[in-house]
C-alpha cells in the first residue's frame, strides 16, 4: 500500500516540478534505489538473515518518503530525486520478501509458495492508488502540496511494516534453511551471484525473464499517469482516473499470482515465461492504441501487470532452483539488481520517448523489448522443477 500510494503520483509530482521530459526519471530513481538496495540487503541477509534485511530496507524507504514531502514543499528537485531513490528501499524489500517463501519450500511447490507472497500484496497495492486522492487533500491545511501528501502516509506505512517484520518474522527462514549466518556468509557478494547465474543457462533465462518483464512494465506504467494528465483534466480528476487505471494494473500484477504459481509448478517455468511474453505484447497493443480511453488503457495496463506476474513468478522460481543453496541469496540479490536497472533504464527513457514521439511509440518500443527474451527462451531448454 505504501509503495502504491507514492508510485501513483510520483511521475505527476516530478512533471510538476521538472517537466514531462524528466517525469520518467521519478520512476527510474525509485527503481535504481530498489536495484542498488539489493546490494546491502543481500549482505545483511548473508550475515543476519532476512528479518533485519527487510526491516532496514523499509526504514530507508520511510526516510525517502519524508524527503519527497519536504522536497515538494521547498520546490527542491535534487532533494525530490534523493527521496525517490531512498523510497526504492520498500520495493527492494517487497521483492526480497518473495524469496523468503522459497528458503524452505519443497521443489514441487516453490512456484506456489513464492506466488503467495506476491499475491499477499494485492489488497494494499490495489487500495493504495485509490487512497492517493484523499491522502493528497488530507494535509492541505498544513501546507503540504496535494501531490506530495500521499508520501507522508507511505512513510507511516513503511514504519508499521518494518516494525511488524522485525517483531514477527521468527524464526528467520534464511537462517533456518542454512542460506545465511553460516561460516563464510559475510564474504558472499553479488559477484558470486553473477558467477552462479552466468554458469547456468536456466538461471540466465530466469533473470532475463524478470528483467524484460520489469522493463516493459516500468516504462509503460511510469508514463501512463502523464499520458492521462495530457487529456486536460484538473489535478483531482486526473488522480481519480490514475487511481482507477493503476489499481487495475496492480491487480493484474498481484491478484492472479497464486494461479501463476500453480501453473509454474504444473506446466513448468519456461511455458509460463512464454505466456508472460504473449500477455506483454497484447498489453502493448491495447495501451498503445487506447488514446485517452481510460477503459482501454486500464485493460492494457492490466495485461502488462499479468504478463509481469508470469515473468516474475516463473523467473524467480527458475532462478532459485538453478543455483546451489550456498549461492542462492547472492544470485537472488544479483537478479533483483539487474531487474531494477532494466526497469530504471526503461523508466528514464520513457519520458523522453513520450515527450518526443508520444505514448503509442512508447508502447511499440516496449513490445520490441521482449524480443531478446523470446530468442533466449527458444534457445534455452529447462528441466521440470528441481527437488533439491
Amino acid at each position: 500500500m505504501g509503495v502504491a500510494i507514492g508510485s501513483s503520483v510520483g511521475a505527476l509530482l516530478a512533471a510538476e516540478l521538472a517537466g514531462v521530459g524528466l517525469s520518467g526519471v521519478a520512476q527510474s530513481a525509485v527503481i535504481i534505489g530498489a536495484a542498488l538496495a539489493a546490494i546491502p540487503a543481500t549482505a545483511i541477509v548473508h550475515r543476519h538473515g532476512r528479518r533485519l534485511s527487510l526491516t532496514a530496507a523499509y526504514g530507508v524507504a520511510a526516510v525517502g518518503a519524508l524527503l519527497v514531502v519536504l522536497a515538494a514543499a521547498r520546490g527542491s528537485l535534487p532533494l525530490l530525486f534523493l527521496g525517490f531513490f531512498l523510497f526504492g528501499g520498500a520495493t527492494a524489500a517487497n521483492y526480497q520478501a518473495r524469496y523468503a517463501a522459497v528458503d524452505l519450500a519443497p521443489g514441487a511447490l516453490r512456484g506456489r509458495h513464492l506466488s503467495l507472497i506476491v499475491w499477499a500484496t494485492t489488497i494494499g497495492a490495489v487500495a493504495g492508488p485509490h487512497l492517493a486522492a484523499p491522502a493528497g487533500t488530507a494535509l492541505s491545511r498544513f501546507g503540504i502540496p496535494t501531490l506530495a501528501a500521499p508520501y507522508f502516509f507511505s512513510a507511516l506505512l513503511f514504519v508499521v511494516t518494518g516494525l511488524a517484520v522485525f517483531t514477527l518474522l521468527r524464526p528467520d527462514p534464511a537462517l533456518l534453511a542454512g542460506t545465511a549466518g553460516g561460516e563464510g556468509s559475510g564474504r558472499a557478494r553479488l559477484r558470486d551471484g553473477w558467477r552462479a547465474v552466468v554458469a547456468r543457462a536456466p538461471a540466465v533465462l530466469g533473470v532475463t525473464a524478470m528483467a524484460v518483464g520489469q522493463m516493459v512494465m516500468s516504462g509503460t506504467m511510469a508514463m501512463t499517469p502523464v499520458h492521462i494528465r495530457s487529456a486536460g483534466h484538473d489535478a483531482a480528476h486526473t488522480l481519480r482516473i490514475v487511481g482507477m487505471v493503476i489499481s487495475v494494473h496492480i491487480a493484474g500484477m498481484y491478484a492472479f499470482a497464486p494461479l501463476v504459481g500453480w501453473l509454474t509448478d504444473r506446466l513448468g517455468r519456461r511455458p509460463v515465461i512464454f505466456a508472460g511474453v504473449v500477455l506483454l505484447l497484447a498489453a502493448c497493443a491495447l495501451a498503445g492504441s487506447a488514446g485517452y480511453d481510460s477503459s482501454r488503457l486500464a485493460a492494457g495496463l492490466f495485461f502488462v501487470g499479468l504478463g509481469w506476474s508470469c515473468t516474475l513468478v516463473a523467473g524467480s522460481t527458475l532462478l532459485s532452483e538453478s543455483v546451489p543453496l550456498e549461492l542462492r541469496a547472492s544470485a537472488q540479490g544479483f537478479s533483483d539488481l539487474i531487474m531494477g536497472l532494466a526497469g530504471a533504464t526503461a523508466g528514464a527513457l520513457s519520458g523522453v520517448v513520450v515527450s518526443v514521439w508520444g505514448f503509442p511509440m512508447l508502447a511499440a518500443v516496449a513490445a520490441i523489448a521482449t524480443v531478446p527474451l523470446i530468442v533466449l527462451g527458444l534457445a534455452i531448454r529447462t528441466e521440470r522443477a528441481a527437488t533439491a
